[in-house]
């Protein structure tokens, strides 16, 4: 037998502050050694911290990470152990995202990125360099500081892999798993049985079962020991990175840390047997007849024993069950732990939440809460870090700290419901329930005063005074008039967040949270400056569809059992009038369902649909329900309402990111803001299009059957979407 012990880890690190990373690599190393490991995986560019963006671009970011590295290797950090460590490496004129590959002291060899990511939230190239030169290792002269440190003038830099004595070992890094011919398929033919990927990877919702799907696809059929280590945490961005570092053997999972946690350091371990590996690749004759025929990878050789041979002390790692999460519990933890780590990094005393006792700033509150009680949680299990910052945070003394999350929300969250003479008292009381419920200090405040004293300076300037649509006044009146409520209510959030403090003897300030979601942006159901501008939104990027059903899952699974009664309510922005005969509601407003905007944002960023495609995709999905011509008027109508608002986009607030479909366009969603809005051209090819349809239909005879089918899903009661601009909540989709 061929014992190997492996250590990879979940590190949550921050961007630039190379104290704090270097601290948790120590710690995880400490952690590896202490298990009795002899392989030590870290994330990808944890020296630096992964969102270092334009500051990879100064010589200071790679430097200090050389002095890291130092660090390292001049004690005996690496002492007995094989060390990965991430940073960013110039050799020539060239920048490259590396892995630094290290054992006793020395560097074994540098292995930079063959293939960046450069898609979605990914902008590698903008950085980096992707290597190359695939058929040799070339040799890396080294900074004359680290070669005086460590005895050593040069090491062997490009794409290879370690032969030790007993096995052989490779890095994979990140990205390069993705692409259609990975780099572990050619090296597995050259003898490579463990393979260590670092990577930076994000949280998205319902992401996770892709990421393992392809470790398990690395090892299944060719063998292998995969390991994947990744970060932690919020690294100072809008990205949350969900760790899951795990380790898979021949296709089974064996060892799997947690995806969403509060911890700085999580090391995962795992007890391998690697003839296990060597079996399986012998049994398998396509294995061994494209091997036999191989490209040959260069290597490094390596004067070192990895494995133990038979032991009963030690215990084989057996198959796992992987652990997932349900997207609501992904909504409410991962959130959670990003405002957790925005708030202890920030400085802020706290946060201030505009609740509206609507869903969207509801489920924000639920997430708060939902933080709270994983602090306290922690805390009980002993974490002596997040201990420290809910100390720091809720200014407790005496050596008291937070055991109830009720008692923690009130000293770090404040909620103020501002109403209006327009806001009903459902929504009034839904707020302080919830507020109550969660142990958020509650405020219930007036703004009536603040808007007649604005329109009273309006009509002193200009002698006019505007009228709600209801009472007779004109589109532009209405709209003014609703603007206003929700600016001041922006006004008077950061006011609040900035006093309330003070008031109460607290140092500090509190960070002001956005509530508007996913499709509201898409749509720009939103004013601009209004309480969806904030410092942080944590549901900015997730759908309304799926904010209800985490409301649903909250109110039982985190003990806030109003959340119910709040997700059964329609949506309303109550900026308007309520009337006997009149109530505002959001899909009536927007001349779409929340549901239909999930569908033009799937297909307008993930299918990458314009105008023509998406009008083509809709007829068949849709066709039997609605004619060619109701899907065109819809279409159009949101075009030209996502490009009318587009310019809403540039200013919306930083959002945790968790959507595919996101239209955030600082670095997600890059396009325009200024169009035009008529789209006539795309739009004529629709109607071009409608007209050859319905000429298709009556030459074929077909109108009278797709009527009928139509008019029945109508009458059976549909899904409730609303015709583009009708007002009629009730034609059928």
């Amino acid at each position: 037998m061929r014992l190997l012990k492996t250590a990879t880890c979940n590190l949550n690190q921050w961007a630039m502050d190379f104290d704090c990373n270097l601290k948790n690599i120590k710690e995880s190393i400490a952690e590896a050694k202490e298990a009795g490991a002899v392989i030590r995986l870290g994330p990808e560019l944890e020296i630096t911290g992964y969102g270092c963006e334009d500051h990879f671009l100064e010589l200071d970011t790679v430097n200090h990470a050389w002095e890291c590295l130092k660090e390292l290797l001049v004690g005996d950090w690496t002492d007995g152990i094989l060390c990965s460590f991430g940073m960013p490496v110039i050799k020539g004129s060239e920048r490259y995202n590396c892995q630094i590959l290290c054992m006793n002291r020395k560097i074994i060899m540098i292995r930079p990125k063959m293939w960046l990511a450069n898609d979605g939230n990914y902008r590698e190239l903008r950085w980096f360099t992707a290597w190359k030169q695939r058929d040799q290792l070339v040799n890396f002269q080294l900074p004359k500081e680290i070669s005086e440190a460590l005895s050593q003038d040069s090491v062997p830099f490009g794409y290879g892999y370690i032969q030790f004595l007993d096995t052989a070992v490779a890095a994979e890094i990140c990205e390069e798993l993705f692409t259609p011919t990975p780099p572990h398929a050619e090296l597995a033919l050259n003898g490579v049985e463990v393979f260590m990927n670092a990577s930076g990877s994000h949280h998205q919702l319902r992401k996770l079962d892709i990421r393992l799907r392809a470790f398990i696809g690395a090892t299944h059929t060719r063998g292998g020991v995969y390991m994947y280590s990744n970060h932690q945490g919020c690294d100072g961005g809008r990205l949350y990175y969900d760790g899951c570092a795990s380790v898979i053997v021949n296709g089974d999972l064996v060892a799997q840390g947690s995806q969403f946690s509060l911890k700085d350091v999580e090391v995962v371990i795992a007890q391998i047997d690697l003839e296990a590996v060597a079996s399986l690749r012998g049994s398998i004759s396509s294995f061994q007849e494209q091997a036999s025929c191989k490209t040959r990878v260069p290597f490094v050789e390596a004067r070192y024993n990895l494995c133990q041979s038979f032991n009963l002390k030690m215990c084989l790692s057996s198959p796992l069950k992987i652990k997932y999460h349900s997207p609501e519990e992904e909504i409410a933890f991962g959130p959670g732990c990003w405002l957790w780590d925005y708030l202890r990094r920030s400085g802020a005393s706290g946060f201030l939440l505009p609740l509206s006792g609507g869903a969207d700033s509801s489920s924000v509150a639920a997430i708060v809460g939902c933080m709270c009680q994983l602090v306290v949680k922690e805390i009980a299990n002993g974490d002596e870090q997040v201990k420290a910052d809910a100390i720091r945070i809720g200014q407790y003394k005496d050596g008291q700290y937070p055991t109830d999350s009720r008692e923690f929300a009130k000293r770090i969250f404040y909620t103020v419901f501002m109403g209006s003479e327009n806001s009903s008292e459902a929504t009034k009381s839904r707020a302080k329930v919830l507020a109550d419920e969660i142990g958020a200090w509650h405020l219930d405040v007036s703004i009536d005063g603040v808007i007649s004293a604005l329109l009273s300076l309006f009509q002193t300037v200009t002698g006019k005074r505007p009228q709600y649509k209801v009472d007779g006044g004109s589109n532009s009146e209405n709209l003014g008039l609703q603007n206003i409520q929700a600016r001041i209510r922006m006004v008077l959030a950061f006011m609040f967040a900035s006093l309330l403090p003070w008031v109460h003897n607290k140092p500090g300030f509190y960070l002001v949270l956005g509530s508007s979601n996913v499709d509201e942006a898409l749509r720009g159901y939103l004013t601009k400056y209004d309480c969806s501008s904030a410092d942080i939104n944590p549901i900015g990027s997730i759908s309304k569809q799926d904010l209800r059903t985490f409301l649903r899952w909250a109110a039982t699974h985190l003990g806030y059992a109003s959340l119910a009664e709040i997700e059964a309510a329609p949506p309303t922005a109550e900026l308007e009038p309520i009337r006997s005969d009149y109530s505002q509601l959001d899909e009536v407003d927007m001349g779409m369902t929340y549901e239909e905007l999930s569908v033009y944002g799937r297909l307008r960023k993930i299918f990458r649909c314009g105008p023509i495609s998406m009008f083509k995709n809709l007829c068949y999905r849709w066709g039997a329900k609605l004619t060619p011509q109701e899907v065109a008027d819809k279409v159009k109508h949101f075009f030209k309402y996502y490009s009318i608002n587009r310019h809403k986009m540039t200013v919306l607030t930083p959002s945790y990111h968790a959507e595919s479909y996101s239209p955030e366009d600082n670095r997600f969603d890059l396009r325009q803001f200024l169009y035009n809005a008529r789209w006539p051209y795309q739009f004529r090819k629709i109607d071009d299009l409608v007209r050859e349809l319905d000429g298709d239909r009556v030459h074929l005879g077909e109108s009278s059957e797709l009527d009928k089918l139509r008019d029945a899903s109508q009458g059976g009661g549909g899904m409730g979407v609303v015709a583009a601009g009708s007002g009629n909540p009730n034609v059928g989709l």
